[in-house]
């Protein structure tokens, strides 16, 4: 069983992008053009959401496991270095990966991520109320996904055409790998504890307009090592909601930190 992957027309090295929950690899259409220009984008879908599968067991859930198919991902693209870029719970996902693979990384961004720098009292709730969640939702079913404050249906800034495609992936949304990722991916990607141990250059590109990732802006600020960052004025949806100014930050980044080539 596999991620559903696509590898997109590009030049330069590979940039893995991994979408948020009840997202999908649509999320980062309004990005692919401008990016592959000085990368070629790695788009795929988390288990559950898209075009991916839901695996029965357990393990495939975990942040650890995750790190792994992302990194035979980058084995299969025959490549020792690659960048990567996370959005929300991805971006957990994706500074989890550099801090864990730092030789396998030429840099990485990320956007806003509650759950990626998620302190001990949040983790502890959710943790608390993972297994209710995960009931209701494979008890309700897709309606109860629906219901869920962070559903892409509920979105009221987002471009029509990125809005549309995202709506359309989640009707594939199912309710037994979006209750597996309650209760083993979103309790468990926290990397607010690690991020001190950053060796690889890092942009977070902000949206400014969130204001529950303030504090969680201003502690990365303060110990994320080789960290830069962005702010855009805009919310949660950095990189759709601001398409312009997420592609020059990324472009720009990638453009400063690029291997030399012969």
């Amino acid at each position: 069983m596999q991620l559903n992957l696509k590898v997109h027309p590009g030049r330069g090295d590979y940039l893995l992008l991994v979408h948020g929950f009840l997202m999908s690899a649509s999320q980062w259409a309004p990005n692919l053009t401008a990016l592959s220009k000085v990368c070629r984008p790695v788009t795929l879908d988390l288990w559950g959401h898209g075009n991916s599968p839901s695996p029965a067991d357990s393990k495939p859930y975990l942040p650890n496991s995750y790190l792994e198919a992302f990194d035979a991902i980058r084995g299969s693209l025959g490549v020792e270095r690659w960048w990567l870029c996370g959005y929300s719970l991805g971006a957990g996902l994706t500074i989890g990966y550099a801090l864990t693979h730092p030789s396998n990384v030429i840099g990485h961004l990320f956007t806003n991520s509650t759950s990626g720098l998620a302190d001990t009292a949040q983790v502890q709730l959710w943790r608390d109320g993972a297994a209710d969640a995960a009931e209701r939702i494979e008890a309700g079913g897709i309606e109860a996904i629906e219901q869920m404050p962070v559903h892409p249906r509920h979105a009221t800034r987002l471009p029509p055409s990125v809005y549309d495609a995202l709506r359309a992936d989640s009707a594939r949304l199912t309710p037994h790998g979006i209750a597996n990722a309650l209760r083993y991916t979103n309790p468990n990607v926290t990397v607010r504890a690690r991020i001190q141990d950053n060796v690889r250059p890092a942009l977070l590109i902000c949206g400014n307009n969130e204001a529950r990732f303030a504090e969680h802006r201003a502690y990365a600020q303060r110990t994320m090592p080789n960290l830069t960052i962005v702010d855009l004025d805009v919310g949660h949806g950095v990189n759709m909601e601001d398409a312009d100014g997420f592609n020059r930050a990324a472009c720009d980044f990638i453009r400063a930190h690029a291997p030399a080539t012969a």
